[in-house]
């Protein structure tokens, strides 16, 4: 059900291009990595959902921040109530466009960069991210590593604890994209 929901909200933001070729990955990956001198943290989130528009070529993001899973379920207790919020911000959101020409109908990788709006914890801020596209027959993958500072989107940790949590997030990505069917 949350992944029909996440595809329907992403698809709106497509709605206005209505014959755009779009492409789209229901099961992407989002990982991200903490590491602290006392323990370090580790979380996956399987059902990340994203739209890729090869017309215009703007990708859209969604991530129910719940669905991140830790191996310490003590741990996904304080992320998702403690730091994240998330019953107040339950989801992770990014929209943007990749800068690079791309062709579409070619098999081949492009280091691409793309510039958009990412948004935690109810906080927007404007990213350029850098990852690797790949297009093989009907395939498009996409690989994105990226840090976040806590401090960019007002996420608190207490300075009881902060030796236990890094300040800068590295944030792994992956999506496989098929075409979506009208």
């Amino acid at each position: 059900m949350k992944n029909i929901i996440a595809t329907i909200v992403i698809s709106l933001f497509f709605a206005a291009n209505t014959n755009a070729q779009n492409y789209i990955c229901r099961n992407g990956e989002t990982s991200f990595f903490s590491e602290t001198p006392l323990e370090n943290i580790v979380a996956l989130n399987k059902t990340v959902t994203s739209v890729l528009n090869i017309a215009t070529n703007e990708i859209a993001v969604k991530m129910v921040m719940t669905e991140f899973k830790f191996k310490n379920h003590l741990m996904e207790e304080h992320f998702n109530e403690n730091y994240m919020e998330s019953t107040k911000f339950p989801n992770g959101i990014f929209k943007g466009k990749i800068n690079e020409a791309i062709n579409w109908n070619k098999d081949d990788s492009f280091d691409v960069t793309t510039k958009g709006l990412l948004t935690m914890h109810g906080v927007s801020k404007e990213r350029i991210l850098k990852g690797k596209l790949t297009i093989k027959g009907e395939e498009i993958s996409l690989l994105c590593d990226f840090n976040i500072p806590l401090v960019d989107h007002k996420i608190d940790v207490p300075k009881l604890v902060m030796v236990k949590i890094a300040e800068n997030i590295a944030v792994k990505n992956k999506f496989v994209f098929t075409e979506m069917k009208k």
